[in-house]
């Protein structure tokens, strides 16, 4: 049979030989891990079969712990389960994985290796969590590549069957989860030859069954038994490692590479050797072979087989000759003599006359470059190497990291290509396009990895890209790329996008400017270096001619195409335009012919809209300047500027010793300070179409547009270039003479839209309109000037009205969520009404990466120093954790109320006298405001006792306590803690974000998911209706509970925030959230009015249940729900759309009927509620 080739990543890859040899998979969404299970879904919901020719049964659960003791229930009734996870979800299986292994149960777990949370999250790979489980005994395998994966996935479940133990199965999270290569294809049918059949009877007729086997497990054991019982199982795990090595020989025969549970490479002489375990050992190996090329006598030893630790095998690939060994690990094991597997080699070779040394390299997915690998060799030449040494950072503060040579490159015949983009426009998609485009149709190899950080959207993206005529192993970073392109302008200002590009590249620039502006505009560090490396430089405008063939903003096959014209040597244009159409085809051929032909006109357009730009050569004596800016304030400058400018590779060990980030903290004040520029149109305001409602600003996700009232002398000392700029009388306030004006940061602003289509204006003419965002930049400093240096007006109208709300200071904004986020208008809201006393425990989520991806946070502190506190504890815990916050300011206040009352006849009249007003004030925070520095003052001056002093010492104004997260966080894995929260009568405000889905891990299903829904994990639509959290917190009784759904009413959702602070008791709001995930029809710039139309319909009911009332409920209706247009509204969102597409519209009809009587079912519900007043 002919070998098969695909290029697909290293999720995909475990999944396809996990699909195989599983009958049940049990799943929760977790990055990076996420995909395995999405595919295992998808392939089952397409009917695909197993080994065992049925087709696997998916379950998802409430959370890891969850799926790990479904899968452990599943082992125990005699069926084959697997499950995927990573980081802390990995930790939430450790008491299962101790239950599998002890109970000899062929579990098989596929982990996507990351980082743990500590001092901050890293969503990112390292071995951190897998050794993490290594004291459970459970039997650990490691594939170190793409390649590896697939061949290796099948050797834990082959091994788990036949040996009856659990078996995890683990890669690095990112580097390898998610490079894309061209591998050959593990024929799965082969499986059926290599399934030890006996062993599988033999675990089936051991399950426990009523009928067949009915026995009793896990009982209880005492101190006189227990000892012996653990020690009963040695010979049982005596023999893992002749099984596994058995195996790998066997899948060694089958596709002609060699695994063993040691594999060596390197010189048969070796003296120097370095062992290693997952992605590194690829970059190692081409570091050995280059080594050997020059006479070097160096070997590696790549750690297949973790657990069992084989001495035997380790010693059988050693060579004899070896007189020193680095081991290096992907980890940091605090407090330890070493490192595991460090101290695993050491242990094993103790009788050995060999030096070992032990390193660290690659936290949390750091690059780690072939120099750095060099630098380990040589250190290993010294008569005494460095023991626990660091690689790819500069430790200037322990000394640990090693010297590298920066000249050092492993030379390549591969074309390496590195595409600067923006996240969700669509760069990183055309790249993994032009993977398989390249590696399914030529003879080429082809490899893809995507750097970008953990924002859903606007963050910075590189596609790093080898194209070539052998197998690729370079898992590092691009730094000598031939071709590079950048899809967005702006970066030319920030970036050092031409640092890696090799003499003689080529570079590729989207911009709206033409030859000669370009020229003008570009700084002179880029003009410097691309006249030094001697590049071609081309430009092209995507963005007018995605605008011109209405493609909107989508320039990604633009550039796709673009690219190709510019890279002959890896395939001749025309055979790419053929390709990359018939690509198009398949990709898009369901929205019909019209969607296509639009894809085709953008392809012929990229290839033909590339124009050169001659490179000057006198620009290589241009001075090349700075990329950043000194402002005089260190944590800017020497920290968060530093990483926004990319620049976290260069920054020593010290950097984090300074600034009081050593424990994660990040400050205040940052996200408005970056000016991403990242939106094409921005809105214009026109102030004759105004009728001041403040709509716009009330809808906002980023509070980059806002209204305000100006004095005289606030007009005046503005920036005098925009002397006269245009006002409006303020409307509601006749007797003043504040004037009104709309501002907009065009900086800031990501141009969503939203503003725009609220707007009401006059006479069908709206005050708002987008337009280029080149002709609004020069209004910044007038923005920066408005919105940091005028007084905000918040005593001008109520609180309680739109109008007023939207004259209150923002203590958010500029978060890194997507464009037209249906959260964050939400979050503001909050900000605006209570920002300044505001204390949020915020689950791990969507909410958790735009409110603190280091270093930018969106909250802001005010020039008095208040702002809003907000830290993030994990996914599912939040509850508790806020609860906690909770009791300690209800603790440390009571504190203050005894000190008062106990020394009321103690102190000064005039002490005392400020001590009844405080302590008549109960949680009155504007009184307490006004209390505390006369109180502090007094204090600090008089004679009184030592508690009484200690007064000054306290934060005498009481906290508004929030707990925020998503509905996965409320609904599934933390609902436990919400539950108990809730039932326990402590002031605090849950304010749940419902997107009804998993937003941040990629849209997978949760219990908030509706009933006939498309996503993630629910890939043939979802069969259970939604649950009813509202309702359920209802029934205590003495829960505040709230739905609201802004764009269906602003004014309800404005109340049900100030009621809930107000309310002395739990209270939970539940704001309905559009999201991209939902694949809305326009965008969601329209997702206001997504709400309007979702309440009309009864998609969505919003409420009040105030416990204060004598008939708590209220339903907030301007009429009754008119179920007739729900399917309408459900087709207009790609997540339903899709549904009549994969079922057909008979069984599709059928599942939107049962949605619409869910939603009759909740209403009729709340009307039995509010009618009978319970």
């Amino acid at each position: 049979m002919a070998k098969q080739f695909q290029s697909m990543d290293g999720n995909t890859a475990a999944a396809h030989n996990a699909y195989a040899l599983t009958e049940m998979s049990c799943i929760y969404p977790i990055t990076p891990s996420s995909p395995m299970a999405e595919v295992m879904d998808v392939w089952a919901s397409q009917g695909r079969k197993n080994a065992f020719d049925e087709v696997v049964k998916i379950a998802e659960l409430q959370s890891e712990a969850g799926a790990s003791g479904a899968v452990h229930g599943a082992a125990q009734a005699g069926v084959l389960p697997t499950t995927f996870t990573a980081s802390q979800g990995l930790l939430l299986m450790i008491p299962n994985i101790y239950k599998w292994v002890g109970e000899n149960l062929p579990v098989v777990l596929h982990v996507a290796a990351r980082s743990l949370a500590s001092r901050s999250l890293n969503i990112f790979g390292d071995h951190e969590d897998v050794y993490a489980v290594r004291q459970t005994g459970v039997p650990m395998l490691s594939s170190h590549s793409v390649q590896e994966v697939m061949d290796l996935a099948g050797v834990a479940h082959l091994t788990a069957i036949k040996c009856h133990v659990p078996f995890v199965h683990f890669f690095d999270g990112f580097r390898t989860s998610h490079e894309v290569d061209k591998i050959e294809v593990f024929d799965t049918e082969k499986y059926k030859e290599l399934i030890d059949w006996k062993a599988l009877d033999e675990f089936r007729k051991n399950a426990m069954q009523p009928h067949t086997n009915p026995v009793t497990r896990g009982a209880n054991e005492n101190d006189d038994i227990f000892f012996q019982g653990v020690e009963a199982r040695n010979k049982h795990y005596e023999n893992i490692p002749d099984v596994v090595a058995d195996y790998m020989a066997k899948i060694s025969e089958i596709t002609g590479r060699d695994y063993k549970p040691f594999n060596y490479v390197g010189a048969p002489d070796a003296e120097r050797v370095i062992v290693a375990m997952g992605s590194v050992t690829e970059t190692a190996t081409e570091v050995v072979n280059d080594l050997i090329s020059k006479g070097e006598k160096v070997g590696l030893i790549k750690v297949h087989l973790y657990r069992p630790f084989s001495t035997k095998y380790l010693e059988a690939v050693l060579p004899e000759t070896t007189k020193k060994i680095a081991v290096l690990d992907r980890t940091k094991e605090g407090g330890a003599s070493g490192d595991p597997l460090y101290l695993d080699v050491l242990a094993s070779l103790k009788g050995k006359d060999i030096q070992i040394v032990g390193g660290r390299y690659g936290l949390g997915s750091h690059d780690t470059e072939p120099n750095q690998v060099l630098a380990v060799y040589e250190e290993l030449k010294k008569d005494e190497p460095k023991d626990q040494f660091t690689i790819g950072i500069e430790d200037d503060v322990t000394m640990t990291s090693l010297p590298v040579d920066k000249s050092y490159k492993i030379k390549s015949d591969a074309t390496e290509c590195l595409f600067w983009g923006l996240g969700s426009d669509g760069t990183v998609s055309a790249n993994k396009s032009s993977i398989k485009i390249i590696g399914d149709n030529t003879d080429m190899y082809a490899q893809g990895y995507y750097a970008y950080d953990s924002k859903k959207a606007g963050g910075v993206t590189r596609s790093h890209l080898r194209f070539g005529n052998s197998p690729i192993h370079s898992t590092y970073y691009i730094n000598n790329a031939d071709f590079i392109s950048c899809s967005l302008d702006s970066y030319m200002f920030k970036y050092d996008l031409a640092r890696n590009l090799k003499d003689g590249g080529t570079f590729l620039l989207n911009t709206t400017f033409s030859p000669e502006e370009v020229v003008k505009h570009m700084p002179n560090r880029l003009k410097k270096e691309l006249a030094e490396k001697h590049a071609k430089f081309y430009i092209i405008d995507a963005t007018a001619i995605a605008q011109t063939i209405g493609m909107g903003r989508r320039t990604n096959t633009i550039l796709q195409s673009a690219f190709f014209a510019l890279n002959p040597q890896i395939m001749p244009i025309d055979k790419a335009v053929e390709l990359m159409k018939a690509a198009a085809k398949k990709s898009y051929g369901k929205k019909g012919d019209a969607v296509v032909e639009l894809n085709y006109r953008a392809i012929d357009a990229g290839k033909d809209g590339v124009v050169e730009v001659a490179v000057d050569p006198e620009w290589a004596n241009l001075p090349s300047g700075s990329l950043r800016k000194e402002t005089g304030d260190p944590y800017w400058d020497e920290y968060a500027s530093r990483i926004n400018g990319l620049e976290g590779y260069d920054m020593p060990v010290s950097a984090f010793t300074k600034n009081k980030v050593l424990d994660g903290t990040m400050q205040n004040n940052i996200a408005f300070k970056e000016k991403r520029e990242i939106a094409t149109n921005v809105p214009e305001w026109t102030p004759e179409n105004c009728i001041q409602c403040g709509f716009c600003s009330f809808v906002c996700p980023h509070a980059t547009i806002r209204t305000f009232a100006l004095t005289p002398e606030e007009i005046a000392n503005a920036p005098k270039e925009f002397e006269g700029f245009a006002t409006l009388p303020l409307m509601g306030k006749p007797n003043t003479d504040l004037r009104f004006r709309v501002q907009v940061s065009p900086s800031n602003c990501v141009g969503c839209g939203l503003c725009v289509s609220e707007c009401p204006g006059k006479a069908g003419n709206k005050a708002l309109a987008m337009t280029d965002i080149n002709s609004q930049l020069y209004l910044d400093p007038l923005a920066d000037y408005l919105f940091k240096q005028t007084e905000y007006k918040s005593d001008l109208f109520p609180k309680t009205t739109i109008k007023g709300s939207q004259f209150q200071m923002p203590y958010f904004e500029v978060p890194g969520s997507c464009p037209g986020c249906g959260e964050t208008p939400y979050y503001r809201l909050a900000s605006q009404l209570f920002g300044k006393d505001m204390q949020i425990a915020n689950a791990t989520g969507c909410s958790s990466i735009y409110c603190g991806a280091n270093p930018s946070t969106p909250f802001v502190k005010d020039k008095d120093g208040n702002g809003t506190a907000w830290a993030n504890s994990l996914f599912e815990d939040n509850a508790e954790f806020g609860y906690g916050m909770a009791l300690a300011n209800n603790y440390t206040a009571s504190k203050v109320l005894k000190i008062m009352e106990d020394n009321l006849d103690k102190v000064t009249p005039e002490l005392k006298d400020l001590f009844e007003q405080y302590l008549a004030a109960g949680n009155d925070r504007d009184k307490q405001r006004e209390l505390a520095p006369k109180i502090k003052e007094l204090v600090a001056k008089a004679d009184v006792e030592e508690d009484v002093k200690s007064l000054a010492e306290y934060d005498l104004v009481s906290k508004s306590n929030w707990i925020v997260g998503g509905d996965g966080w409320a609904y599934d894995i933390g609902y436990g803690g919400v539950d108990h929260v809730l039932a326990n009568n402590v002031n605090v405000n849950i304010l749940v974000l419902d997107t009804e889905v998993y937003s941040n891990t990629g849209g997978q299903s949760s219990k908030s998911s509706q009933r006939s829904s498309i996503a993630k994990f629910a890939a043939g639509g979802k069969t259970t209706a939604k649950k009813d959290l509202g309702q359920i917190a209802m029934t205590y009784g003495h829960v505040y509970v709230a739905s609201v759904c802004m764009g269906a009413d602003k004014m309800q959702t404005l109340k049900a925030f100030q009621e809930a602070e107000s309310y002395d008791g739990p209270s939970l709001i539940i704001a309905y959230a559009p999201c991209v995930e939902h694949g809305i029809k326009g965008g969601l710039g329209n997702h206001q009015q997504v709400q309007r139309e979702a309440v009309e319909c009864g998609y969505v009911d919003i409420y009040r249940y105030d416990p204060r009332k004598e008939k708590p409920l209220t339903i907030d209706r301007k009429q009754e729900p008119d179920y007739s247009k729900m399917e309408a509204f459900m087709m207009k969102e790609n997540r339903f759309a899709q549904l009549v597409k994969l079922k057909g519209k008979e069984e599709a009809d059928k599942m939107f009927e049962r949605a619409v009587e869910d939603a009759k079912r909740r209403h009729e519900r709340l009307l039995a509620i509010e009618k009978e007043g319970i």
